[in-house]
């Protein structure tokens, strides 16, 4: 036979059984495996099972009863069994879940486990029902027979009591626990405390991973919907539910966060799927439930202290609490046990209303714990809410824009009967409008007319051909762009007309065809004709000192010019009005910043800006065509040579557009002085309106003078717009020396000049 080198164990072969082999061989290596059998299980549950079973063994007792305190944190102590009533006997690791399954509630301080751990003493008893602590309830209730009864405090490493064991009855026989009984209980149950301790504390970080974790999961949760009110409410209770394990939850915004009085408009309620028989369905609005409870849910008191002091509420028991309603109770035929209310905040530290949590699913109330995981929770839900109800907020505002800008578009574009009279209309030549003469004049053409010669500058720049511009479109946008015009003294469609008049005369006249290319001619038709779009009559000074929504809109550098961009843009975008349509995406995109780059120009402060590196180039001979900055420069100027041009014309047809400017400025002045309580400069003063030649003097000098002497060395031909300029400049010099013989004899013409010197700000 083969010899076997297997070794066959000596014990029995549950564990139990060898424990109790060596209770009776080998104490000290007994007790060294009860201690060690502890020391590395951080499962409070299996723990508590194991120094239960280990203590009935240590002592021979037939059952046993393990006690831990809570609520210490909170003040309220009692003591929870972890294991009640259980038998020696039973294995050492319990099958399944028995957490919670044979629980008993021991008050502080009362019967023999309240007793030992309000004191801290051992109780040994020979006989329980000759002691007056004892309590017979759970004997008549098991139908077992206790008689000897031995009860010791636990300790942690700081000495205070953590929880009770009880060994119950001494086997066999029922006899009394003896004092080394008492001695050995003593020696061991220390290191059950540091065990216990351990075990609490991990459990502890545990839970708080948990609930970090779940914390996380909310955040992730409220920021993936923030769309649908109704949808983050339902998320913010699940998850409530789910942190706190409650059987109801109830979340209740405010009518008017900014109204002192506490009212709330909408209430939300999630009953725990263990508690209603609709698991599917469990998520309710209020307004689906019967109209008593809907009220008494939003005429709930405690919610509405919350709401108005901020401050959370934690009742642990309902019905011995004054602030609880119990008609709570009747109406929704729930039975309130314990309730946790905190308030919502929003972004700004305000109440935007409360959520509740009603009746832990353990029986137990709210803890502190619970509540501080409350309001960290609640946290994310407010900025969640919030940003839910500042979407639907945004999204109403937008679809009121929406609806405003339909209207709008509806009556700031043409009719289709307009659009087809033009459509199907004979354009005249050019030589019969003129329109190709620099001395063309302004006031000569009706409003259709002016229509029907835009149509032919399109036309004969050959603007329509090249870029396949759909005439019925260019029909439309040009009524379009006349209807956006307002009805102001000046700045209206008239200016607009003949700004693009002289630009088209300038173009082809002077030979500046062959130097710009058809993008950039495009680009400079189109913006004069839009670059004074929606202008209201008063200046960017007059945006910046009123606050006014444009100056909010675009600042105040070149207010007015911006938005005369911008509205163009939405003109070019309405449908029916894209006249760019056919043009490639890059000589779109060209374009639109050509467009741009000569609306924005016509702001004078950009000319002043740049003037002097013009006359630099021109004066010098160093213009080049083919360098980017010195194109742009130039279109810059044209644009400014243009919106001035009104002084280039013949002296009534100057005098006359002199006079209507000034009588807008003099309307911006009125408002000055009766809405912004201003003193209007001279320009703009009603009052000083003899001073009219003096101003147009300096005008013509400091701004208009110095741009066509240089325009006219860049391009002799340009020579009949200086030459007017001269002309008129002399008319008003006459007029101004008519005028002064009507000053005071102290008064020089320079002197009195040069105490009211014309302010390009006041301009502008």
């Amino acid at each position: 036979l083969l010899e076997s080198r297997v070794s066959l164990p000596q014990y029995p072969p549950t564990a139990l059984d060898y424990k109790r082999y060596l209770k009776e061989h080998n104490e000290r290596q007994f007790f060294l495996e009860l201690v060690k059998d502890i020391s590395n299980d951080l499962d409070l549950t299996s723990l508590s099972y194991k120094i239960l079973i280990f203590v009935c063994l240590m002592v021979d007792a037939d059952r046993g009863s393990l006690f831990l305190v809570e609520g210490a944190a909170a003040g309220k102590k009692s003591l929870v069994s972890k294991f009640f009533d259980v038998h020696a006997g039973t294995p050492l690791l319990p099958c399944g879940s028995t957490e919670n399954s044979n629980e008993v509630q021991v008050p502080w301080g009362k019967g023999i486990i309240g007793y030992v751990a309000e004191h801290g003493e051992t109780v040994n008893i020979p006989d329980a029902y000759q002691d007056r602590r004892f309590n017979d309830e759970i004997d008549k209730l098991t139908g077992y027979k206790t008689k000897s009864l031995l009860c010791m405090p636990i300790r942690n490493s700081d000495g205070e009591i953590i929880g009770v064991a009880q060994a119950i009855n001494k086997t066999p026989g029922g006899a009394p626990f003896s004092d080394d009984d008492e001695k050995v209980m003593q020696m061991y149950l220390p290191f059950c405390g540091i065990a216990i301790s351990n075990a609490q504390l991990f459990a502890a970080s545990r839970k708080e991973y948990d609930r970090s974790r779940a914390l996380l999961e909310v955040v992730n949760d409220l920021f993936e919907e923030q769309t649908d009110l109704e949808k983050i409410v339902k998320k913010i209770m699940h998850r409530a539910q789910t942190l706190l394990k409650c059987e109801r939850c109830s979340v209740l915004l405010l009518e008017d966060i900014e109204s002192p009085v506490v009212k709330f408009t909408k209430s939300f309620e999630l009953l725990s799927p263990k508690c209603s028989a609709d698991t599917d369905n469990s998520f309710k609005d209020s307004v689906e439930k019967s109209s008593s409870y809907s009220d008494w849910l939003i005429n709930n008191s405690i919610a509405e202290l919350v709401a108005s002091t901020g401050l959370p509420v934690n009742i642990s028991d309902a019905y011995q609490d004054p602030r609880f309603d119990a008609e709570a109770d009747q109406i929704s035929g729930f039975h309130i046990r314990s309730v946790l209310c905190v308030p919502i905040w929003n972004s700004n530290h305000q109440i935007i209303g409360v959520a509740q949590v009603l009746n832990r699913l353990d029986g137990k109330p709210f803890d502190d714990a619970d509540q501080r995981l409350f309001e960290a929770f609640v946290i994310f839900c407010g900025l969640g809410i919030n940003n839910t109800i500042m979407y639907d907020q945004v999204k109403k505002s937008w679809a009121k824009q929406s609806v405003a800008l339909d209207v709008l578009s509806y009556h700031a574009t043409c009719s289709k009967a307009e659009v087809d009279k033009f459509k199907a209309a004979n354009i005249p030549l050019v030589s019969e409008l003129g329109i190709d003469d620099i001395h063309f004049d302004d006031f000569s053409l009706d409003v259709d007319a002016m229509i029907t010669a835009a149509l032919r500058m399109f036309m004969e720049l050959g603007m329509v051909q090249k870029f396949k511009i759909d005439y019925e479109t260019l029909c439309r946008w040009l009524l379009t762009v006349r209807k956006n015009y307002r009805m102001v003294l000046y700045h209206n469609w008239r200016h607009a007309f003949n700004v693009c008049q002289l630009m088209f005369a300038m173009l082809t006249t002077a030979g500046f065809q062959e130097i710009l290319t058809e993008i950039e001619i495009l680009a400079l038709i189109v913006g004069c004709l839009c670059h004074d779009l929606d202008h209201r009559g008063t200046n960017n000074a007059f945006q910046a000192k009123s606050g006014s929504a444009l100056a909010q809109l675009y600042g105040t550098s070149a207010t007015l010019e911006h938005h005369h961009f911008n509205h163009a843009v939405m003109i070019l975008q309405s449908e029916g009005h894209n006249i760019f349509a056919n043009l490639s995406s890059k000589d779109y995109s060209d374009l639109m910043q050509l467009l741009k780059q000569s609306i924005l120009a016509t702001d004078l402060t950009l000319y002043f800006e740049r003037r002097t590196e013009f006359f630099e180039l021109v004066s010098k001979g160093g213009y080049d065509w083919n360098i980017k900055n010195h194109r742009e420069i130039f279109r810059s100027m044209l644009m400014t040579a243009c919106d001035l041009g009104a002084v280039t014309k013949p002296w009534e047809i100057s005098r006359q557009a002199a006079e209507l400017v000034t009588s807008e400025f003099f309307e911006q002045g009125d408002r000055e002085r009766s809405e912004l309580k201003l003193t209007p400069s001279a320009i703009f003063d009603r009052n000083r309106k003899d001073e009219l030649p003096r101003l147009q003097l300096e005008w013509i000098d400091s701004i208009c003078m110095p741009l066509y002497e240089c325009l006219v060395k860049l391009n002799v031909k340009l020579k009949p717009m200086l030459d007017s300029v001269a002309v008129n400049r002399g008319k008003w010099e006459e007029l101004h020396q008519k005028r002064l013989p009507s000053q005071a004899a102290s008064s020089s013409s320079s002197s009195f000049s040069s105490s009211f010197p014309m302010s390009l700000k006041d301009i502008n």
